[in-house]
């Protein structure tokens, strides 16, 4: 083996020679060509060509990456003190004096040996066990030219060709892999071969950065074992079968589809046997579901032979595909092109087992899916009762570009530790192409690999060559084996290479010329597996064709079955979903009031606290003022509605969760539903004391890592899981929800009409203007209401018994202004019979407002009371004046439609100017938009002017969205047309409010004082 290596040039060997002579070291950056990084490595040049015994080295002199100087002047005055008196060193060190002295007395070999060659080599095993990755065979195209690191070369620790077959010391460490053989005594040549072998082959090991010494040591006995992995006929014969179903699968669809984009594993076809060899292990681990993401490459082929979706259904896709027909509850919705499709079975495993596999849907925004998978995972354990999280395992597989270049990547990492979002550990995938569309590593990340964004969270990382199969599928059950034993993330590296262009009608030539000139020549992945089996003698070329012929008839007889395929199976229903209706199903509007006595018992369970518990001052104060509230049923405040809803969904036996950053206390300092003792910093939860024996993640609040993406995306993935649960998310301002921007866009929004997948996670946006400045003052309501697909021009049908308004919207929209409403709208989210994501605009200066508050009685389903009406006690989508109107009244001049707190400020303005021909409504949900109720108040003020105020700017806020169909519903009575509908707001603006308290004053006064004012209004009065 070429271990050493010899100068390039007479320059570089008087370099050497000189400072060998001088025992100096030196500092230089060196250029790794293939990647054009620079890396900072102190390097020893010492005499390695003269004596066959080396020169001992006073340790102080040898300076490197491992052993700083320090380390190495503590260590000879350690030996020295060892020397004078063995029993001043600790015991660790005194026996590898002993073990050393006694070594060299009794085996000739290492007679010349010194205590200072003895460290020198194991300093060179380290070295391997860290950049050893550097120098394995990763890149099966070979252009990689990658320089080893000097830290491998033997020389550079004193050792020359002529000690190769001398016997070293290696000291009998408490250390694991070979070094844990109890064989102090080694020859050079075998050292280096186990080294060799270990970390320089088709795997390059990555995790000596992790600082568990366990971790490390567990690693060491995998990696370091005296023979490599082997595998026998049989499991060879299975990786076969696997390999031949991957390659044929994708050459079928290329030769059925020519044109068609399908975004093929070509050159990465070896991820298809290591993904199942990985399932296979981990369900031999204890592992029954595991739930996958991953992007379009390779998609159809996971697909298939992994998750096991019928290939007929595939191929009827393929072909256009049918929707599902003579089903109850037809789902239509518009659909997504097939390499987006998710889906979920059940198929056994090689060990006879029975693993349950989801593969979730998901965008082209490539990585927005890791979160929604890991809290979909962590949403599994809840339900399953996985305490110690084994038995449901998240499989994230990532493209390099966008594992290196993609934020979220790194905020999905960043929850794996955290209490109330760790899963036990994500399996990561990189499906390495070595190009991301047409960007060349070294134009798409500043680091020497894509993964290295990994080594923040201490993940062992497993970098593998794609044609070595055997090696792949080692790599994959490694990985599977750490996952279960450590639960924390590991990463493995598939470097493979993408045959073909981004999709299959690009042509790659244009960027990577060198590249597709090598990969039009290179044998697939199949091909080197079958000649390495038929040389071993161990399968025949008979074994092959049997195989390939089996796996060529199914794919053709699927394919003829396809032309006929009828999807019939209502897919998007798991077992927890069943008897929930789609859209097209006409879902009963329940009431959401409770009883009395209920509202009661659980009021006082969640105002008591513990004798000996300590809180704050203020926050034992407000905790009595909500038992007040309890006890006297007046004046519940927005956090006590809050706390109802979320209570009395518990004692139904509804889960409820909500995080986002700063929730427990609140952002605003209202909610306090995580109290601390001031002495012992205790923490006590209220709501989770609300039943006996209650579940302590059955009512869970946390305060979440700084992140939107990836915690709206996880809070995302959990509420898909089970329709009994009500999931929420609370941005800490709705101004910075737009760092989620893609999970609104192609999740939540649209998820329902391209997936079938229903949710009903709660958003809670705190939006309102009171002067806090352009960034703390809009949730971007106007954005919520664009994206809503409800049609402005056309009135939906609107009678009780037959309304589907709310199920045929995309998601609800609310400015709620009562905390009973807000009660309401949250149990509404769990009373009905389908699920719908809610947009809720949540206030700042309501929770805390004199005037915002509900009695008890609202909350509760006795009839008669003030929140019981024809339908009986629930949401009310539109609060009509409080002015006690009758259901006619033609003295009202202006009617003034408004939405949010703004109705607050109108009302005090009415009162101070005695403006008793005013009357004003609130829109509580926008979206989508309450027809029947406006329609009755404008019948109620025949003869009022129509207004629509709003504190936002006029091209922000839900004026754009609320003119339209208040037009239509005002066409629909003959009261006129869209020019009727008078504007009171603020003027457009491109910032979302003025920076300046005093210029917000201003604005607020005028524009409230003109919604109010005696005189008509003009068209559009804007402040």
């Amino acid at each position: 083996m070429g271990w050493f290596r010899a100068g390039s040039s007479v320059a570089k060997l008087a370099i050497r020679r000189t400072l060998s002579q001088s025992g100096s070291y030196t500092a230089r950056s060196r250029i790794l060509p293939s990647q054009n990084r620079y890396f900072h490595t102190t390097i020893f040049k010492s005499k390695a060509q003269t004596a066959p015994v080396p020169r001992p080295v006073p340790l102080s002199k040898l300076t490197d990456s491992f052993l700083d100087g320090t380390s190495s002047v503590y260590l000879e005055e350690l030996q020295r003190a060892w020397e004078a008196d063995p029993e001043s060193v600790d015991e660790s060190w005194d026996n590898f004096f002993r073990n050393f002295v006694g070594q060299a007395a009794t085996s000739p070999g290492i007679s010349g040996q010194t205590i200072q060659e003895s460290m020198r080599l194991l300093l060179l095993v380290r070295a391997y066990q860290v950049n050893g990755h550097m120098k394995a065979k990763l890149d099966p195209l070979g252009l990689e030219e990658r320089e080893i690191p000097d830290d491998l070369d033997p020389a550079l620790y004193g050792f020359s060709e002529a000690d190769l077959d001398r016997e070293f010391f290696l000291g009998v460490w408490r250390m694991a892999g070979f070094l844990s053989e109890n064989r102090p005594v080694q020859t050079l040549r075998a050292i280096l071969t186990r080294l060799e072998q270990a970390y320089c082959g088709s795997i390059g090991f990555e995790y000596m950065h992790i600082a568990d010494r366990e971790k490390c040591n567990w690693l060491r006995d995998k990696i370091e074992t005296p023979t490599p992995m082997q595998y026998n006929r049989q499991r060879r014969e299975v990786i076969l079968d696997r390999l031949i179903w991957s390659t044929q699968f994708e050459n079928f669809l290329a030769t059925k589809w020519t044109t068609a984009k399908r975004f093929g594993l070509e050159g990465g076809e070896t991820l298809i046997p290591g993904m199942k060899e990985m399932f296979d292990r981990a369900a031999d681990l204890g592992v029954e579901s595991i739930v996958i993401g991953m992007p379009h490459r390779g998609r159809l082929n996971v697909l298939g032979n992994v998750v096991r979706k019928p290939l007929r259904q595939i191929f009827s896709e393929f072909s256009g595909g049918t929707k599902p027909v003579d089903e109850v509850g037809l789902y239509t919705g518009t659909g997504d092109v097939k390499y987006h499709l998710g889906t979920s079975y059940d198929r056994p495993t090689r060990g006879g087992k029975r693993i349950h596999l989801s593969l979730v849907a998901n965008p082209s925004h490539l990585e927005a899916v890791d979160p929604v998978v890991v809290g979909k995972t962590r949403a599994k354990q809840y339900y399953s009762n996985d305490l110690d999280r084994t038995k449901n395992m998240a499989v994230l597989i990532h493209g390099d570009g966008s594992f290196a270049g993609q934020g979220v990547v790194y905020e999905t990492l960043h929850l794996s530790a955290l209490p109330n979002y760790t899963t036990g550990g994500t399996i990561h995938i990189v499906v390495n192409n070595q190009v991301a569309f047409t960007t060349d590593p070294r134009a798409g990340r500043s680091s020497q690999y894509c993964t290295d964004v990994a080594k923040a969270l201490n993940a062992p990382i497993f970098h593998v060559n794609g044609d070595d199969v055997e090696a792949v599928v080692h790599a994959c059950e490694l990985a599977a084996e750490w996952r279960q034993t450590f639960h924390s993330d590991v990463v493995v590296d598939l470097v493979c290479y993408r045959r073909f262009g981004h999709n299959e009608i690009d042509e790659p030539s244009f960027t990577q010329p060198k590249m597709y000139k090598v990969i039009r020549n290179h044998p697939s992945s199949l091909q080197i597996y079958q000649n390495k089996l038929l040389e071993s003698g161990q399968v025949t070329q008979e074994d092959i064709s049997e195989i390939s012929e089996k796996v060529s008839t199914i794919l053709n007889e699927e394919f003829v079955a396809s032309k006929d395929y009828v999807p019939k199976r209502r897919d998007w229903l798991s077992a927890y979903w069943t008897g929930f209706k789609s859209p097209e199903q006409i879902s009963r509007v329940r009431n959401t009031g409770v009883k009395p006595e209920i509202l009661k018992n659980v009021g006082k369970a969640i105002t008591t606290l513990p004798e000996t518990f300590k809180p704050h001052r203020a926050v034992k104060k407000v905790y009595e003022q909500r038992a007040q509230m309890i006890e006297t049923g007046e004046g519940l405040d927005w956090a006590m509605g809050e706390a109802l809803a979320f209570a009395t969904l518990l004692v139904e036996g509804n889960h409820v969760r909500l995080s986002g950053q700063d929730v427990e206390r609140g952002t605003f300092s209202h909610r306090h539903s995580v109290l601390h003792d001031q002495e012992t910093g205790e923490q006590y939860c209220p709501l989770d004391h609300v039943i006996i024996n209650q579940d302590p993640e059955m009512f869970t609040v946390s305060n979440s890592s700084l992140s939107e993406f990836g915690v709206l995306g996880f809070e995302l993935g959990y509420s898909m899981e089970n329709p009994n649960s009500l999931v929420m998310w609370e941005a800490q301002f709705g101004d910075f929800a737009n760092g989620a921007q893609v999970i609104f866009d192609q999740f939540i929004s649209s998820g329902e009409s391209k997936w079938l997948r229903q949710t009903g996670l709660v958003v809670m946006l705190p939006h309102g203007y009171d002067g806090q400045g352009p960034e703390h003052s809009s949730a971007r309501l106007e954005r919520y209401l664009q994206m809503s697909d409800d049609n402005p021009f056309v009135i939906p049908e609107m009678d009780p018994t037959l309304r589907k308004q709310i199920q045929e919207c995309n998601w609800q929209v609310v400015n709620v202004t009562t905390p009973a409403n807000y009660f309401h709208v949250l149990r509404r989210q769990i009373h009905r019979e389908f699920r719908k994501p809610l947009i809720v605009m949540s206030p700042k200066n309501l929770l805390r407002h004199k005037d915002c508050k509900s009695n008890l009685s609202e909350f509760d389903d006795v009839k008669g009371h003030p929140g019981f009406d024809k339908q009986g006690t629930r949401f009310k989508r539109l609060i009509k004046d409080q002015n006690m109107h009758s259901d006619l009244e033609e003295g009202i001049r202006r009617l003034v439609l408004c939405s949010g707190k703004v109705y607050y400020e109108l009302d005090d303005e009415r009162k101070k100017n005695n403006a008793s021909d005013v009357a004003i409504c609130r829109v509580e949900q926008l979206c989508p938009f309450p027809y029947d109720l406006i329609q009755r108040e404008l019948k109620r003020y025949p003869n009022a002017e129509i207004i629509w105020c709003q504190e936002e700017p006029m091209n922000m806020g839900a004026y754009h969205y609320v003119a339209p169909r208040l037009a239509t519903a005002v066409q629909a009575l003959g009261r006129g047309t869209f020019d009727d509908i008078k504007y009171v707001g603020r003027s457009p603006s491109a910032a979302t409010a003025t920076g300046f308290y005093v210029v917000h004053v201003k604005e607020q006064t005028e524009l409230v004082k003109a919604a109010i004012q005696p005189e008509p209004i003009k068209f559009h009065t804007t402040v």
